[in-house]
């Protein structure tokens, strides 16, 4: 938590300025990102699917905001309900999805938005 918010305050200052920041809320996560490979067997996951969740996160390190998600129909963006009620998710292909939470700091044109990273999941479970 404290990196994203030194990060936060530190582009609190800078005018018109829109900025997504991704946390990892588990640490598989950010090992599959920046290693490609997590530890734990119950973590794996074939390789392309590994590419493609690398290459979703880049996407979403790309958006300046939330809004931007929709624009690329590919990460098929939504607002899930239910159980999961409060979470977002992005399609890292057919069978898995990104879940993550986002909350906006700051207040236009300065915003920034702190992206959450929750889980991989298959998509229909």
């Amino acid at each position: 938590h404290c990196y994203s918010e030194l990060y936060t305050r530190s582009f609190t200052f800078v005018k018109d300025v829109n900025l997504m920041i991704i946390k990892f809320e588990k640490e598989y996560l950010e090992q599959l990102y920046t290693e490609g490979k997590a530890k734990g067997k119950k973590y794996r996951f074939q390789p392309t699917v590994i590419k493609q969740y690398k290459n979703t996160i880049d996407k979403l390190k790309a958006a300046q905001r939330i809004e931007d998600l929709f624009l690329l129909k590919s990460l098929n963006y939504e607002k899930l309900t239910g159980n999961k009620k409060g979470l977002e998710s992005v399609r890292v292909n057919k069978q898995y999805r990104i879940e993550f939470r986002s909350k906006q700091e700051g207040e236009e044109p300065s915003i920034v938005t702190i992206c959450s990273i929750i889980e991989l999941s298959k998509h229909y479970d």
